[in-house]
């Protein structure tokens, strides 16, 4: 951190991603009710319209409609063609990076749907992109209560961070590590927990989970996660003050991907290298 600034990948963590959305339609939800009820109510109103055809909705991805279709039961029924029409704009919006609107749309299919697991995922997403940590947490952990997976560890453990909660964020690492996640996983919580010992003013902490797991290791064709690895390390040493450590590190970086985060600013207010002064008694003609 310099001048009181996250750089780089912290841009992904919840610091970073304290930003405002502007929200481009007005979204009111909807109440789901069956389709006997809305016919009787038109009746008792005078207004019974016209039968219509069934327009299908919008096209939404097989595995996430038969998940709905499960989890709603013998509901899926009468609540198939809106939670359809829900859901599709619900992931349309978060792909869009419309995280408000997402959020609202998808809740009604939460709502719905309680108990399926990807409309909660999306929400608590949603809801982490903005910055609502604590709304965010019921969501995810509910994620990993349905799936018994432990891959949004990470972003639990990132709202734990932000809700100043280090503990709990050493004990969701634990567990982590004890679900044998893929390294992608693994790396991204490792990130937080190092990040969350800084936060602490335990510099030598973060930097020793990080050094004692690899993340300093130079590897012939990174990827993203090795790149995460290298940067977030030479912002810690920069910040212990090993400066030298921290340019190698960010020189790693740019070599593989100039344009990776602000590592060439980085690079700049680090300065050129400082060049090692010869002693006077090892000058030329000294005996």
């Amino acid at each position: 951190m310099r001048d009181g600034i996250d750089h780089g990948p912290d841009e992904d963590t919840p610091e970073g991603r304290r930003r405002a959305r502007t929200r481009t339609d007005e979204f009111v939800p909807e109440e789901f009710v069956r389709v006997d009820d809305r016919e009787e109510q038109r009746a008792v109103r005078g207004r019974v319209p016209a039968p219509r055809p069934v327009r299908e909705p919008d096209e939404l991805s097989a595995d996430i409609a038969q998940e709905l279709a499960t989890a709603a039961g013998p509901d899926w029924n009468f609540l198939r063609i809106r939670i359809t029409e829900r859901m599709t704009a619900g992931v349309g919006a978060y792909e869009r990076e419309r995280y408000r609107d997402a959020a609202r749309i998808l809740r009604t299919v939460v709502d719905a749907v309680p108990n399926a697991a990807t409309p909660r995922e999306l929400l608590g997403m949603c809801q982490y992109q903005q910055g609502q940590w604590k709304a965010a947490l019921p969501n995810l952990e509910m994620v990993g209560t349905l799936t018994g997976t432990v891959d949004l560890h990470p972003v639990r453990m990132d709202c734990l961070r932000a809700l100043g909660r280090p503990k709990r964020v050493e004990g969701l690492f634990d567990e982590l590590r004890k679900g044998s996640p893929d390294a992608e996983v693994l790396s991204e919580g490792r990130l937080v927990l190092a990040g969350t010992r800084a936060d602490a003013g335990d510099l030598d902490g973060a930097v020793s989970l990080l050094v004692d797991a690899g993340a300093g290791r130079l590897v012939r064709n990174p990827a993203d996660r090795h790149l995460r690895q290298w940067y977030v390390l030479g912002d810690l040493m920069e910040r212990s003050g090993d400066l030298p450590k921290a340019r190698e590190l960010f020189l790693r970086v740019r070599a593989a991907d100039p344009e990776a985060y602000d590592v060439s600013e980085r690079l700049e207010s680090l300065g050129p290298p400082t060049k090692a002064r010869r002693s006077p008694n090892r000058s030329r003609g000294a005996h």
